[in-house]
């Protein structure tokens, strides 16, 4: 299961069943769960955490030190969780002490290929980076979230459950649960209708949650005012609650619509 070449850290802890290829590095204080597959010139550093049925493509960096000019080298982490797949180039760095000292992924992730995370990001589960998205440092990715290819996240953005950015898209302020973004700088589009219907979401959901949209970029209301009235609202899915929590924990200012 490990290829001839591979060069592996006596500190380093694979479970039995997992396969690396050829020409990788795996170093000190790197745990690799049941499962995973590990391709060839693959490098992983650590501390770092691999958990299930992960699949690293070739070429791919996991866990190596950030390029925060801040780090010194102290000993932070990089948490991955199960069935995440790493694509070619991809680079996913450990954390800052200036922080949570840890860059955490979770489940069922894609990460296509040239994709970066930087230090200290936390990403949900579900979701698709496409190639070339890029998070700056101390970004929060929530779950079933989609970055079209060349998005540019600025570091400290937060992005809602099930938002999705266009190609080249550039992100300086956070986005709204469910809340399409698009442009440089990116604009509000509308909300991601096709991505609702494919979850099978009820017509009425999608309904409220446009509703919802109207009320934050229609209305002509603050964000506070439109969080209020949200809040009023006699029907409160799960869904629209994530929207409103989204709105709340916002502390860069939510991307606007091109009509404000």
């Amino acid at each position: 299961m490990i290829h001839a070449t591979a060069i592996i850290d006596a500190r380093a802890e694979l479970a039995e069943d997992v396969s690396v290829g050829p020409y990788t590095v795996v170093g000190p204080d790197v745990t690799v769960d049941s499962g995973c597959q590990i391709g060839p010139h693959v490098v992983l550093n650590g501390p770092t955490h691999l958990g299930k049925r992960n699949r690293i493509f070739q070429f791919a960096s996991v866990g190596e030190a950030c390029q925060d000019k801040k780090y010194k080298g102290e000993p932070t982490t990089l948490v991955m969780g199960d069935d995440n797949v790493v694509r070619e180039y991809v680079t996913l760095q450990r954390g800052t002490v200036q922080d949570r000292a840890e860059t955490t992924i979770g489940d069922r992730n894609l990460f296509m290929a040239y994709v970066h995370v930087g230090h200290d990001c936390v990403v949900g589960h579900d979701t698709v980076f496409a190639n070339n998205a890029t998070l700056a440092g101390h970004v929060h990715i929530g779950n079933g979230v989609i970055l079209g290819g060349f998005t540019a996240v600025h570091q400290y953005c937060r992005l809602g459950h099930y938002c999705m950015t266009a190609m080249c898209t550039a992100v300086n302020r956070d986005v709204p649960a469910f809340v399409m973004a698009q442009g440089n700088l990116a604009r509000a589009r509308g909300m991601n209708v096709e991505g609702m219907r494919r979850r099978a979401y009820a017509a009425s959901l999608i309904t409220t949650l446009q509703n919802a949209y109207k009320t934050i970029y229609r209305s002509g209301l603050t964000v506070q005012e439109a969080i209020v009235k949200l809040e009023r609202s006699e029907d409160q899915p799960q869904e629209l609650v994530w929207l409103i929590e989204s709105l709340k924990s916002s502390q860069r200012g939510i991307v606007r619509c091109k009509f404000n």
